[in-house]
């Protein structure tokens, strides 16, 4: 007997791996970055280092592109079945 598949179930189901992916990497990250500059102190800044510029990277990535907004998209999803949008990005 062949099984109904609800159209873009698939797509659904990538765009929510991907969105918890992204939204764990990017908590990650932040707490990363912030690590390596307790690490190494004030000489991280040094221009020979240069490392605050990657903590500055991830939080203006972090900034631009929320982790809370994937996880409210997520929890709607798990609580609801509330399907992400096909078009755009998860906001």
């Amino acid at each position: 007997m062949p099984t109904t598949r609800r159209p873009g179930a698939s797509a659904a189901r990538a765009s929510l791996t991907v969105t918890a992916a992204k939204a764990l990497a990017q908590e990650f990250a932040v707490e990363i970055a912030s690590g390596v500059l307790e690490l190494a102190g004030a000489s991280a800044t040094d221009r020979a280092y240069a490392l605050d510029r990657h903590w500055r990277n991830v939080r203006v990535h972090s900034l631009h592109d929320p982790a809370r907004w994937k996880y409210v998209r997520l929890g709607n999803h798990t609580l609801h079945g509330t399907r992400p949008p096909r078009l755009g990005v998860l906001l």
